[in-house]
């Protein structure tokens, strides 16, 4: 949602840029792909025509991948915009559980606001993405599953790293991840310099990774070295070959049981 070409050239802000970055990264292997639209002016867009012509793109070039669009507030509060991607019909939408403070801004998720687009994706059979910035998060999450009735398995992504939530240390992420029910889907990302620790400790736990230029635009820590998607995944895939891991594929992952 941040990073423009300002930041960063190896950003994609257009529809064609995006789902060209999107196929590389099919074709290096991936389970999942986690979407924002960007206007012209490269500002995070709701419209959902801006969507389509991702996803169409996407679904063509990178058949049978889990295809998640974005239902953040940051920038957009009214439920009519930050659900308008669920008609499309995704097999994934995000969920953040809570409002929560980044370092310079806030994105608010009033419990309503999360009940209404949860329910709006079960309506349309579009599978949540949990997103977890803190405990009280994941306490949330597991409320809404009683709630809704959703069996599961449901798929969690917990993020680590950011100033006002859990952070990238072992004690916090064993507690976190012990605290997600068992056989559900669970991936960790880490914001900036904290995102290759988090990788590397995801790896070797068996669990998902989240990467991207969306969490980190920069491959060192030394912000030397500008990363791209293609340099991150790269990298991950490295950690899978010294721990011995294999790529859970899309059709594995067992998210269509909501159609």
């Amino acid at each position: 949602m941040l990073p423009t070409k300002a930041n960063t050239p190896h950003v994609p802000v257009s529809p064609a840029e995006i789902i060209e970055q999107t196929q590389d990264a099919y074709e290096q292997g991936i389970s999942i792909v986690h979407l924002h639209a960007r206007d012209h002016e490269q500002k995070p867009s709701w419209q959902p025509e801006i969507y389509r012509d991702i996803v169409e793109g996407v679904r063509k070039y990178c058949p049978g991948l889990v295809i998640c669009l974005s239902t953040s507030g940051r920038d957009f509060p009214e439920f009519e915009k930050r659900s308008a991607v669920i008609e499309l019909k995704p097999d994934m939408c995000s969920l953040t559980l809570s409002s929560l403070n980044f370092y310079r801004n806030a994105s608010v998720n009033s419990p309503d606001m999360i009940n209404q687009l949860l329910g709006k994706m079960i309506e349309y059979g579009v599978h949540p993405e949990f997103e977890c910035f803190d405990l009280g998060m994941v306490n949330y999450g597991k409320y809404l599953m009683q709630k809704h009735e959703l069996d599961g398995p449901c798929y969690w992504n917990l993020i680590f790293g950011n100033i006002a939530g859990m952070q990238a240390t072992l004690s916090q992420l064993a507690t976190s991840v012990g605290e997600i029910p068992p056989n559900h889907y669970l991936a960790l990302g880490g914001i900036a310099k904290t995102q290759l620790a988090v990788t590397s400790t995801a790896v070797a736990m068996g669990l998902g990774v989240r990467i991207g230029l969306e969490d980190n635009t920069w491959f060192d820590k030394s912000n030397q070295l500008l990363a791209t998607n293609r340099s991150l995944l790269g990298r991950v895939h490295q950690l899978m070959a010294t721990n011995q891991k294999k790529l859970m594929k899309s059709e594995d992952m067992g998210l269509y049981n909501l159609k």
